[in-house]
C-alpha cells in the first residue's frame, strides 16, 4: 500500500482542535491550491470557496449552529459554494440567455465540483498531518448565512470544512462492508444481512456521538417529509424552478 492510499484509507473525523493553533500561512496556500486543483466538468470550476477566519464571523455561525462548536475553535473554516454566479456573468457580458433553472443538471454539476474541491482540501489538511472534518449542517442555515456573508443569486452553500490541530486522537470508523457498496457491471440489491452486520459493528464500534443503530437513525431520518426550507432557497437563488404541486 503505498502513502496516499494509506492516507485515504485511515481518514478520520476530528472535532477537537487546540484553539491557539495557528495554521500557518503557506499550509493554507497549499491546502487552497489543492482544491482549486480538484477535477470539474469541463473545467468549469463552477464552485467558491470563502475562507473564514474572523472570529467574530465564526462566533455568529456558531450561534446558528450550535452543535459544531469546532466551527469556532479550529484554526480555519472554509466554506464550499456551489457557485453558477461567475457564468452568469459570463453570459450576460456575451448578451446570451441563462436558463439554468430550467432543469437539475447545472446544479447537480456546481454541486459536484464544490464536493470534489472540498474532498482535496480535506486530503490536503490531512497529509499536513492536520485533523478535518465536512459539515454539512450549514445548509440548515443558508438564509442566515447567505446574509452574513453576502451571498449572491446563484450561489448555494454545499458544506464546511472545520480544519485544525487536534487534541483528541479518533479511532477509524468501519465502513458498510464491501459487497454493500461496490458492484460489478450491473447494480444488485444490498443483502439486508450486511446491514444488520454493520448494525453490529457500529454498536461494537460504541462511538459516543452515535446515540442509534445505523439503520434506525436513517430510519427516523427518511421518516419525516423533509424540511422545504432548501428549496425554497435555491428558488430564490435562481438555481432551479421548483414547480408548484398540483393535484390531479
Amino acid at each position: 500500500m503505498n502513502d496516499t492510499i494509506h492516507l485515504l484509507t485511515s481518514h478520520r473525523s476530528y472535532r477537537h482542535f487546540d484553539e491557539n493553533y495557528t495554521l500557518p500561512k503557506e499550509q493554507l496556500s497549499a491546502i487552497l491550491a489543492a482544491a482549486r486543483q480538484a477535477p470539474s466538468w469541463m473545467n468549469g470550476q463552477m464552485y467558491s470557496i470563502i475562507v473564514i477566519q474572523d472570529k467574530k464571523i465564526r462566533e455568529e455561525m456558531i450561534r446558528m449552529n450550535p452543535g459544531n462548536p469546532h466551527i469556532l475553535n479550529s484554526s480555519v473554516f472554509l466554506l464550499f459554494l456551489a457557485d453558477l454566479k461567475r457564468t452568469e456573468q459570463v453570459a450576460k457580458e456575451n448578451q446570451a440567455s441563462y436558463q439554468i433553472g430550467d432543469g437539475l443538471n447545472p446544479l447537480l454539476i456546481a454541486t459536484t465540483d464544490a464536493s470534489l474541491a472540498l474532498e482535496n482540501a480535506l486530503i490536503a489538511a490531512e497529509s499536513l498531518g492536520l485533523g478535518a472534518v465536512p459539515v454539512g449542517s450549514v445548509r440548515s442555515h443558508v438564509d442566515e448565512l447567505k446574509e452574513l456573508l453576502h451571498l449572491p443569486d446563484y450561489v448555494l452553500p454545499i458544506a464546511g470544512l472545520t480544519i485544525g490541530k487536534p487534541t483528541v486522537e479518533m479511532k477509524i470508523k468501519p465502513r458498510l462492508p464491501e459487497q454493500a457498496v461496490i458492484h460489478y457491471d450491473t447494480y444488485k440489491e444490498t443483502d439486508y444481512a450486511l446491514i444488520e452486520a454493520y448494525d453490529e459493528t457500529m454498536e461494537a464500534f460504541g462511538e459516543a456521538r452515535e446515540t442509534k443503530r445505523w439503520s434506525k437513525k436513517f430510519v427516523d431520518y427518511f421518516a419525516h417529509q423533509p424540511s422545504q426550507k432548501l428549496d425554497h432557497f435555491i428558488k430564490n437563488q435562481k438555481l432551479f424552478d421548483f414547480k408548484e404541486k398540483t393535484e390531479n
